[in-house]
This record gives C-alpha cells, structure tokens and sequence, in this order.
C-alpha cells in the first residue's frame, strides 16, 4: 500500500515501488498522474492531463511547479508510451516537451448509469439534493475551487444577469482548492451575493442529480486538458456554457455555447440564452447527449490496453543509444 501524503507516495514511487513490482506477476507499469519509477524493469505509461505547469504556473502551488516539469520531461524521454486525455494536450505536449514514445490520445469516459437524462427512479433526485439550500431554478458549476476554474468570472456574470431571472440561483457544488478566496472575495463584491450558494464538496450521488436538475450548467475553465465536468453535463441533456482555446471546445463538439475564456459580458450573455431556453436548445441537447455516449469507460479501457501493448513492445525492441 503506498503511503497516503503525496511527498511520501512520490518517494515510495521511487524507491520501493520498482521493487514490489520485481515481485509481482506485473507485465507494465501505469503512472495516471505525470509520475513513473524512473529505475525500472517494467515497461511504464505515464498520462498526461494537461501542460499547465508549464504554460500557467500561476494556477498552481509553487512548490509542485518545478516538481511536476520535471517529472513531465522525464516522462515525454523515457516513458515506452504516454497517454493524453485529449488531442488539445498531445498536441501542447509535442510542443513544450516532445516525446520519444508514442503518444495514445485516450478521452475519459462518462459513467451514464448516473450521468443521464432521467432520474434513476422517482423522486431520486429531489432526495439527492435536500440536504442542499436551493429553491427554485439554478445555474450550476461543478469542480474545485481553484485559479484556473475561474469561478469568480462566473459570480460577476451571475450577478450581472440574475436580475433578470426571478428566483435564479447560481450552486457553486466543490471543494476549496488553492486559492478558494478569490471565489468568497467574488460573492461578497456581488450585488446578489444572496442568490449564490456554496454548497461546499458534495456526494458523486448528488452530482448527477445537480446537474441534471439545473437550468443551466457552466464551466468557465480558463484552460483544461479534458473537463469532464462539461461532457456529464451533457450526458444529462442539460444546456452548457463552457470556453474556448483548450479542449474543453474539443470535448463538446459543439453542443454548448462558448464564450472566451475570461469574459464576464460573454458569460452573462450565454447564461442568459439558456435560462430563456433559446430556439437553439433542442438542437445541442440532441447533439450533446450523441457527443456523450461516444465517451464511455469501455472506450477508455481499451484505449489504455492498446497504449500498454504498445509499451511493452517499446521495451522489447532494440533500444537506440542516447
């Protein structure tokens, strides 16, 4: 069992780790988070989510900056194949550190057993969200709390166009990640701070209900290298705003509306579209709910499969010197 702190996992990956797997009938290693064991005897896949460090550092806390360049250099060298969430990140991957292995894009998948458009049975989703303070119809937003969801693009957007919506709320469902205070900062400044909910870290059985239950979804990520939030949304029909620039717009193929990343008046005027459920609504519920079911856990797997294969292929071949 790896040691639960990251500075102690991060070190057992190093050192005990190749060692335990010597002694298991283990044919590759995956590394799902950047990482891999930089001495070992397994052929490994490393999966990169996003090149944030590089590009943003901002986002992040400074101390796992040059942390996670590194750990990302060494992967795009030596790893016998890596792993992409999505297209938009392979390609800022070859860019920023290009890679001696094949890269395998392999989108996540959306869990539509939870994820859909009908409650599981009657009265579920009103039971999900009771233990939440909402009354009445609502814009949601799932995800931590943190730089690059840019949350408070989403609170002075909410309160610029709230007005005109009797009863709108805006649900802010997530924990507070690094730098959570520029988000209460946001409320506090709003005009209608009255009509935003933070309904702090919910349960995954109440997600779907949120989302399925919401006028309106947004997801104002300035960047992202997948943005499952944005494809659940989907998976329950219910009309999305989300951003230009990174794969966000890949993902959703065009069945939400896009605003530029940042842009307050954009934001406010795509909620407004959707709450007043525009004439162009059927249409992207139609094409979000197809863009969603070709995003499932099986697809996923045998993505993985195939970016393991080739891996231990890598291993197999003749190595060409440095």
């Amino acid at each position: 069992m790896a040691p639960g702190p990251r500075p102690l996992r991060l070190a057992w990956e190093q050192t005990r780790l190749p060692w335990r797997l010597r002694r298991l009938p283990v044919e590759v290693h995956h590394g799902p988070h950047y990482t891999m064991p930089e001495a070992s005897s397994l052929p490994r896949v490393v999966t990169i989510h996003d090149l944030t460090f590089f590009d943003h550092p901002e986002w992040h806390q400074r101390t796992r900056v040059p942390f996670f360049r590194r750990a990302i250099r060494v992967a795009a060298r030596h790893a016998e194949a890596l792993v992409c969430v999505s297209a938009s990140t392979a390609e800022r991957l070859s860019e920023i550190c290009p890679p001696s292995g094949p890269v395998h894009v392999v989108p996540h998948g959306v869990d539509h057993e939870r994820f859909r458009p009908d409650e599981p049975e009657p009265g579920a989703d009103e039971a999900a969200l009771a233990g939440l303070d909402i009354t009445g119809p609502y814009v949601a937003f799932v995800g931590t709390l943190e730089p690059r969801k840019d949350v408070p693009t989403l609170v002075r957007a909410f309160d610029r166009m709230c007005a005109a919506h009797a009863g709108l709320t805006l649900v802010l469902a997530g924990g507070s990640g690094w730098g959570a205070a520029a988000v209460d900062e946001a409320i506090a400044e709003a005009r209608h701070s009255e009509r935003i909910v933070r309904a702090g870290y919910v349960a995954d059985a109440v997600v779907a209900a949120l989302l399925r239950r919401a006028a309106a979804v947004a997801y104002p990520s300035l960047e992202e290298g997948f943005g499952l939030p944005a494809l659940e949304a989907l998976a329950c029909g219910t009309p999305l705003v989300t951003t230009t620039g990174s794969a966000m717009q890949e993902v959703v193929e065009g069945a939400a509306v896009l605003v530029t990343p940042g842009d307050v008046d954009g934001l406010a005027g795509a909620l407004d579209l959707l709450v007043r459920r525009d004439e162009g609504l059927p249409a992207r519920r139609t094409r979000g709910l197809a863009v969603a079911a070709r995003h499932n856990w099986s697809a996923s797997a045998a993505g993985h499969l195939t970016a393991y294969q080739a891996a231990i292929a890598a291993r197999k071949a003749p190595k060409e010197p440095d």
